[in-house]
C-alpha cells in the first residue's frame, strides 16, 4: 500500500486554486462529474491491478496511459511542479516536460499498481472548494487498513480534471515542486527533461 500511494502526492490547495476558472454549473452536478472523473481513474487502476502479471508493466502502463491523459491536466500540473521555472521556459520545452512527465506518471502508476490483494476504492465525498472541487476517497485493505486518497479537480473545458492528489494529507506537487527546482537549479530545465526521461527509461528496462 505504501508503495503505490508513492505516485502523486502535491503543494497546499491555495497554490493550485489561483489558477482555475470559474464555474456555471449547480454544486450537485458538479460533485457528480467529479466523483465521475476519479473513479474513471480508480476502475482502471483496479484493472491494471487484476491483470497484475499477465498484463505486464507494458501492458498494465498501456492501459493506463490513455486513461491519464484523460483525467488529469498535464499541462496545468506541469505549470505547478515547475514554479517560477516554467515562465522561462520556451514553447518546446514545455510540450517536450508534458510530454515526458505524462509518460512518467504512466510508467510510475504501472510499477505500482501491479498486483491485486483484494483492495477496493470508495468514495467518500465531494465538496467545493473555492472554484475547485475536492473528491475524497480511501484505499480499502482487506484487512481493514484504509489510506486517504483525496484528490483536488478543476474545470478543463467541459471535463472535470485531476490537478493534485493528495495522499495521507501530502500532496503530489509540493514534493514534485521541491524535487525539481533542485534538479533545475543544478542542471537547467533540459536536464530536469533529461532526468525524467532517464526514470521512464529505467521503469522499462527493468520490467523488460
Amino acid at each position: 500500500m505504501t508503495k503505490r500511494l508513492g505516485v502523486l502526492v502535491l503543494k497546499p490547495l491555495s497554490l493550485v486554486l489561483v489558477l482555475l476558472t470559474g464555474l456555471c454549473s449547480s454544486p450537485a452536478s458538479l460533485a457528480s462529474e467529479a466523483r465521475e472523473t476519479v473513479e474513471t481513474l480508480h476502475t482502471a487502476l483496479l484493472e491494471a491491478m487484476k491483470g497484475g502479471a499477465s498484463l505486464g508493466f507494458e501492458g498494465r502502463r498501456k492501459l493506463l496511459s490513455p486513461v491519464l491523459d484523460a483525467v488529469f491536466d498535464f499541462r496545468t500540473i506541469a505549470r505547478l511542479v515547475t514554479g517560477r521555472h516554467w515562465a522561462g521556459m520556451n514553447e518546446a520545452q514545455q510540450t517536450e516536460f508534458i510530454g515526458v512527465f505524462s509518460q512518467l506518471s504512466a510508467a510510475t502508476y504501472a510499477e505500482n499498481f501491479d498486483e491485486f490483494g483484494g483492495e477496493k476504492f470508495e468514495t467518500r465525498a465531494s465538496e467545493p472548494k473555492k472554484n475547485a472541487e475536492v473528491v475524497r476517497t480511501v484505499i480499502l485493505s482487506p484487512d481493514g487498513d484504509e489510506v486517504s486518497l483525496n484528490y483536488l479537480l478543476a474545470r478543463h473545458g467541459e471535463d472535470w480534471r485531476i490537478v493534485n492528489v493528495i495522499a495521507e494529507g501530502v500532496s503530489d506537487i509540493s514534493l514534485k515542486r521541491t524535487e525539481y527546482a533542485a534538479v533545475i537549479g543544478q542542471d537547467g530545465v533540459d536536464g530536469l527533461i533529461a532526468k525524467l526521461r532517464a526514470k521512464v527509461a529505467s521503469y522499462g528496462s527493468k520490467n523488460s
